[in-house]
């Protein structure tokens, strides 16, 4: 798709929208004009799937409902470096081995090696050849057994075990910081763009002085400006940790306040408890420290958290549409307090909840003490 369609459209684009959305019965069936009704369907779609709810089928949204056209079973399901599987009958059957105890890694819908590689085990098991290919007799196979666990219970304690194994200290561990200017309009761009370069160097130089190693998504924020080329450099890096920050713009210039993202989708029943727990740390420590309305931490499938592996989290911190939030964010004052939230949120998500501090307390010169001790 190369140009966005939205109400008012026609065509044979349309005509394909309307047919996906009359498939997974949220319209009442194809048409060749975008009407009111479509643009409610596309916006419970979007809802449905953790995206940006516009009610606009973008890049983003055609490429969700491709993949929300495949049910387990439609097609064979394979590996192909360079150019993986996608869609929903991937993330069922990510879903049904983890259900039957094996370690397929994310469920993000993605068939990748950690999918083949479970998939393989699954077969050996029964006693089928481990090709790593889903077809006819792995897919009957699959149908007959009953789940040993429900939901993602082996992935959150597989993730909390690895958290713990990596220990508290921050000395010697990765994490990607990434400025995103995400879909601000023009008006806007410079100005964020000198907010967020700025907002990441204090949290990089914090970063560094404790003995993290920190990266960022290039020293332009024009150098990776897709979501999926930032992903790849992030995994790269083989980094424990990923940060994504931002600042919105609304039409409504009342709107205010600083969010944070993890990687979810409630229509696939799948979340980043890693993430999730570290976008609430992130949040907490954001609005605690500052005068910044909280609006909370939000699941999304956005590609940025879908395709990193490492706990990932987005934060966008006002709205440069608000008068506000964009004094506050101007003042270099305003932006070294989020950066001293955001590297004490780093440390709290590594320590136990006996030796966490209350939230807003933990002080970034505290950090650099009781490493200098541990270093004597």
């Amino acid at each position: 798709m190369s140009q966005a369609i939205r109400i008012g459209d026609g065509g044979p684009g349309v005509a394909q929208i309307t047919e996906l959305l009359t498939r997974l019965e949220l319209l009442d069936g194809a048409r060749e004009t975008y009407d009111d009704a479509v643009e409610r369907a596309v916006r419970t779609f979007q809802q449905e799937r953790g995206l940006r709810v516009d009610g606009v089928v973008g890049v983003r949204t055609w490429k969700r409902l491709e993949e929300a056209r495949w049910r387990l079973g439609d097609r064979i399901l394979t590996h192909l470096p360079g150019d993986l599987m996608v869609g929903d009958d991937v993330f069922t059957l990510q879903q049904r081995l983890l259900e039957l105890g094996f370690a397929t890694g994310r469920v993000d819908g993605y068939f990748g090696t950690a999918t083949e590689g479970a998939l393989k085990e699954f077969q050996h098991n029964i006693g089928l050849p481990p090709d790593g290919t889903c077809g006819p007799a792995t897919l009957k196979a699959l149908n007959r057994l009953s789940p040993l666990v429900r939901g993602g219970e082996p992935n959150a304690m597989r993730a909390a075990e690895r958290i713990v194994d990596a220990g508290p200290q921050l000395s010697g561990k990765i994490v990607v910081i990434d400025p995103d200017l995400g879909d601000l309009p023009a008006a806007h761009a410079d100005e964020a763009a000198a907010i967020l370069r700025d907002l990441a160097a204090r949290i990089e130089g914090r970063l560094v002085a404790i003995g993290v190693q920190a990266f960022l998504t290039g020293r332009s924020i024009e150098a990776f400006p897709g979501e999926e080329e930032r992903a790849t450099f992030a995994n790269r890096t083989d980094g424990d940790l990923f940060v994504s920050l931002g600042v919105v713009s609304s039409d409504h210039p009342d709107e205010c306040g600083a969010s944070s993202y993890f990687f979810g989708s409630a229509r696939h029943q799948t979340v980043s408890t890693t993430g999730e727990r570290f976008a609430g740390l992130v949040q907490r420590e954001v609005v605690a420290r500052t005068d910044l309305v909280d609006l909370r931490a939000h699941a999304k499938s956005w590609e940025l958290l879908r395709l990193t592996r490492m706990p990932a989290v987005r934060v966008d911190f006002g709205y440069l549409s608000n008068a506000g939030d964009r004094r506050r964010l101007a003042d270099p004052g305003f932006r070294d307090t989020l950066a001293e939230a955001m590297v004490v949120a780093i440390q709290r998500f590594y320590l136990s909840p006996d030796a966490d501090a209350r939230t807003g307390f933990l002080r970034f010169s505290e950090l650099r003490a009781q490493l200098a001790g541990e270093q004597a």
